[in-house]
């Protein structure tokens, strides 16, 4: 099996002065969960930036997916100056990336340059605070997830000529599980796969899915930080990787109405930082395992931002779609948002509502917290719903669009609990920014069905 990372800061040190490596990618997320930072020379990596960090304008934290800055956050803003953050290089996470040349990257830790205390509002650093209140209460998080995507013949460029319409996807067929359909994918999927593996981020298999050039890559699971961290990366690989082959690929939750939706089905468990032990293992559900997971239905609604963050993500949430409309939970149930899986040390729940869009440093963060909301205040689980969730009439739902999502957020007590008013407020804006924007544009549905007829 693969070691969790292949270098270290020594190593990494060593390697530049040979010459082996002569780039160093010092990076963060940002709040749409995509690498942001600056490629280093290799020298001046060693001379400057391996002690003191990277300088960056804080309104990379406080920015829209076009990078513009938006109005209304307490963090940054034109009247505060939009000054500097520093990025610090988190030295666990150093890895060599393959599928780019002599070059390794470290991703880092926002912090205030004069302070240096860590920035709250920054998606490492939300990710960091609920593992440390899980730690509180004993615990250390692990977190698996199985992200999907579509690859299709068109290049980045040839779809953004395109208007991104009239997309050819790599397979003219639904491909789940199918070995030879996915075979003619490999020359893509199984660089990817190699590449990550190389990088020191396990990967257990990629399989076909129930979409037209639909593929899923599943990564060993790990502590919740770490696992945030190889999602990031496996994301950015994959369409890296995808370019350099003149194809594309795509995260968005809903690329197409009629075709299957992207997720990132998040599977978590609670362990004993003091024996190490499994603290949902039993013959039965454990009774902190069934107020996790009351604890994970009573803030879905409300934390619905944390892993559905766009437009496009309340488009995947239909019928039939296997993507969940239902907050309720039961054993190996696909068609509810939580499904209880597993057994011994392998005993787990697995949430099926983030898409493929999701941050995972947001998602993961949501999760523990709503899994924490649930064991402080002693929730208890309602009984496992058997059946078709697609049809329940008896329980909650997912919000359906962003504008719902919203509301539940900012009227949420757990939220403001479990986060805090700066992050609540931070993410909040962040919503309603997309919001705004979405609803500054004349969509192409409208001008085709109103520009005539009206």
């Amino acid at each position: 099996m693969s070691a969790e990372r292949t270098t270290s800061r020594e190593k990494l040190e060593s390697q530049i002065r040979s010459g082996e490596i002569d780039t160093v990618i010092v990076a963060f997320p940002d709040l749409q969960g995509r690498l942001a930072g600056k490629r280093v020379t290799g020298w001046f990596f060693l001379d400057h930036v391996a002690e003191h960090g990277t300088e960056n304008c804080n309104y990379l934290i406080a920015t829209d997916m076009d990078d513009n800055p938006v109005p209304g956050y307490r963090f940054a803003s034109y009247t505060l100056g939009y000054g500097d953050m520093a990025a610090i290089p988190d030295w666990s996470t150093v890895r060599v990336l393959p599928w780019q040349n002599k070059t390794a990257l470290v991703i880092c830790d926002l912090v205030d340059p004069t302070s240096k205390a860590p920035i709250g509002v920054s998606p490492r650093q939300m990710l960091r605070d609920q593992v440390g209140a899980a730690a509180k209460l004993g615990f250390a998080s692990k977190i698996g997830s199985e992200i999907e995507f579509y690859l299709f013949h068109d290049s980045y460029r040839e779809a953004h000529a395109k208007g991104y319409r009239n997309l050819e996807p790599h397979a003219p067929w639904m491909q789940d599980y199918q070995i030879v359909q996915t075979t003619f994918d490999e020359y893509v999927i199984g660089e990817i796969r190699r590449g990550l593996d190389a990088a020191g981020i396990p990967v257990e298999c990629s399989k076909g899915e129930a979409g037209r050039g639909q593929h899923e890559v599943n990564l060993l699971y790990a502590n919740a930080l770490e696992m945030a961290d190889r999602n990031t990366i496996y994301k950015s690989a994959a369409k890296e990787i995808a370019a350099a082959h003149g194809r594309s690929v795509s995260f968005m939750a809903k690329w197409n109405f009629n075709e299957t939706g992207s997720s990132c089905h998040v599977h978590s468990s609670l362990w004993n930082l003091n024996d190490g032990a499994p603290a949902f293992a039993g013959h039965e559900m454990p009774k902190l395992f069934r107020q996790y997971l009351a604890g994970l239905i009573a803030t879905a609604r409300d934390f619905s931002l944390l892993w559905a963050p766009t437009i496009n993500s309340y488009r995947r949430f239909q019928p039939g779609s296997w993507a969940p409309t239902a907050v309720a939970w039961g054993n190996d149930n696909r068609t509810l948002g939580f499904r209880v899986v597993g057994h011994g040390a392998g005993a787990r729940v697995e949430s099926r509502i983030p898409g493929a869009d999701a941050n995972s440093y947001l998602a993961f963060a949501g999760t523990i917290a709503g899994g924490l909301y649930g064991i402080r205040h002693e929730l208890k689980l309602e009984d496992a719903y058997a059946g078709n969730g697609y049809d329940a009439t008896d329980v909650p739902r997912i919000p359906s669009t962003l504008a719902e999502a919203l509301s539940c957020w900012e009227s949420s007590v757990a939220a403001k609990e479990c986060f805090g008013p700066e992050v609540h407020h931070h993410i909040a804006n962040m919503a309603r920014a997309e919001w705004t924007a979405f609803n500054a544009t004349v969509t192409d549905w409208e001008l085709t069905r109103y520009f005539e007829r009206t």
